[in-house]
């Protein structure tokens, strides 16, 4: 399979997940989650609005704490911590997870149970 049919399948993926979760939001805040081979990135997005509440990256220097690099499960545990340490602060509680077409394995998991830890529910 070509790398161009390969990213239309991952866009095809991505806005399917997008518009369920749009649909189950409903008043509450998206949890979106994007990751690159070296690092994961989180968001948490008002939809009505179009904004971007609170954010969180293994860019950070706040998050790296030391660590060799931003792509295990040990940074996206720490993102997910922050991010819900931030939407605490601001008053959030609940949210939408958007896993953006990503298997929930792995780092995307570790990242949704840190911040399930954290204090978010979804």
């Amino acid at each position: 399979m070509s790398k161009a049919n390969e990213r239309k399948k991952a866009a095809r993926r991505t806005a399917k997940t997008r518009r369920k979760v749009k649909a189950a939001a409903r008043g509450r805040a998206r949890l979106s989650v994007f990751r690159s081979s070296k690092h994961i990135y989180a968001q948490l997005i008002d939809d009505d609005k179009g904004v971007t509440i609170a954010s969180a990256s293994t860019m950070e220097k706040t998050v790296r704490d030391g660590r060799k690099t931003g792509a295990n499960i040990d940074a996206a545990k720490a993102v997910g911590k922050t991010l819900a340490e931030r939407a605490l602060e601001k008053g959030i509680k609940d949210v939408v997870f958007d896993r953006g077409g990503y298997i929930y394995h792995g780092r995307i998991k570790a990242l949704a149970d840190a911040a399930r830890e954290g204090g978010l529910n979804f």
